[in-house]
């Protein structure tokens, strides 16, 4: 084993666990970069192990904590190169959605810290208690290893003050620090700095709508790099449909469910797992299926494509007002990445702003980076393929060496 130290980052999702490894004392260089996917508590698929160009398929994974032990015997084995164990893990950094009115920057880990992490995780079903425990997992494996949170929340910390105020009485936002506070917040950050990285500084796009469709999605609005409104609010339910999240609601519906009866863990477990794509279709929550679905007219497919994307467009359109134009839209996300059909849907309902789609260039962009509009647009459109652990990795590493 050689003498280098390293820094283990860990991006937990909801069926996901995706990881990096960078060098401690090396400008946090990129060592080994992969991903376990297909985590599923059912049991009916199998997961897999991505590194690099390799691919590994292991037997069904049952939750991201079990993930854990699996993929940090991978890394102890020698993938990618080198070998992680106790000796030469300087530290460790963790994605975590939802920090609620607590912690607005990243921070290190301790036990108060832990125990206020628990108590946010009704916010945030699908990824907190992930997070968690897989947080929970590694410091079992590294207990001299310190641990840095950064928060999907941090980057919407400062929106203005009437867009992050829901009209509520204000006693009720004090007390139960009731809020809009924005998610995937890091997958936009990446987004914004990749594109200003493309630009001279005084000529890069100032009025930005960025998109992060995945099975979660969310858009923000961004002024020379600056959110300054997203779709997601209190909850990572708020806004866009997603694969099993209905974004936007009335609040009326769920009031009236409660008076017929169900009860509140069932909204709840409805609300994040079964609704979405997954609700309206009747059949899945993966747009590749609906699309298949779609193009032998199947009902349900074609009303979730056809509502995923009026959605979209109904907050660019209402972006485009906050920002008083666009400059440039970007994509980023499994989606937004992979899926030329949609970006076409989306992008073909902006003619009015002057938006002019390079067909080619979108067609064959499929999880590249990508400008996909003409030279002739009035709004510079891209593909940005997100990656947050670079983002996490500087955060950890800003923390503790300060």
């Amino acid at each position: 084993m050689d003498d280098a130290r390293y820094l283990l980052i860990l991006n937990a999702g909801s069926s996901s666990l995706k990881f990096g490894v960078f060098d401690w004392a090396d400008g946090l260089r990129s060592r080994v970069r992969g991903a376990l996917r297909n985590i599923d508590g059912s049991g009916s698929s199998r997961s897999t192990l991505s590194t690099g160009d390799t691919s590994e398929v292991i037997d069904s994974i049952p939750s991201v904590a079990d993930a854990v032990p699996i993929l940090l015997e991978r890394l102890a084995s020698g993938v990618g190169g080198l070998r992680l164990g106790t000796e030469n893990v300087a530290a460790t950094g963790h994605r975590i959605v939802h920090g609620g009115e607590y912690f607005s920057a990243p921070l290190r880990i301790d036990a108060p810290v832990f125990d206020r992490l628990l108590s946010l995780n009704h916010l945030a079903p699908l990824h907190n208690p992930h997070a968690l425990a897989v947080i929970e997992a590694v410091a079992g494996r590294f207990p001299d290893a310190p641990a840095v949170a950064a928060f999907d929340t941090a980057f919407f910390h400062d929106l203005p003050e009437a867009v992050r105020t829901y009209a509520i009485p204000s006693g009720w936002a004090g007390r139960y620090g009731i809020r809009r506070y924005g998610f995937h917040g890091i997958a936009h950050q990446y987004m914004s700095l990749q594109l200003r990285s493309q630009w001279r500084p005084a000529q890069a796009p100032s009025r930005v709508v960025s998109l992060h469709l995945g099975q979660g999605c969310s858009v923000a609005a961004l002024r020379d790099g600056r959110p300054v409104e997203t779709s997601m609010g209190f909850t990572p339910l708020e806004g866009l449909i997603m694969g099993t999240r209905p974004g936007d609601i009335d609040a009326g519906v769920i009031l009236h469910l409660a008076q017929q009866g169900h009860d509140w863990h069932a909204l709840e477990n409805v609300l994040n797992r079964r609704s979405g794509l997954l609700g309206l279709s009747g059949v899945s929550d993966d747009v590749r299926k609906l699309l298949e679905l779609e193009a032998e007219q199947h009902a349900g497919a074609e009303l979730a494509l056809a509502a995923f994307c009026h959605r979209i467009n109904k907050y660019l359109g209402a972006y485009a007002a906050v920002l008083g134009g666009i400059d440039s839209i970007l994509f980023g996300g499994g989606i937004g990445e992979n899926s030329p059909v949609i970006r076409a849907r989306v992008c073909g309902a902006l003619s009015w702003l002057g938006l002019e789609l390079d067909t080619k260039a979108n067609a064959h962009c499929i999880g590249n980076a990508c400008r996909i509009s003409t030279d002739t647009s009035a709004i510079d459109v891209r593909v940005i393929p997100v990656d947050e652990e670079p983002i996490i990795a500087a955060a950890a590493w800003t923390v503790l060496r300060g």
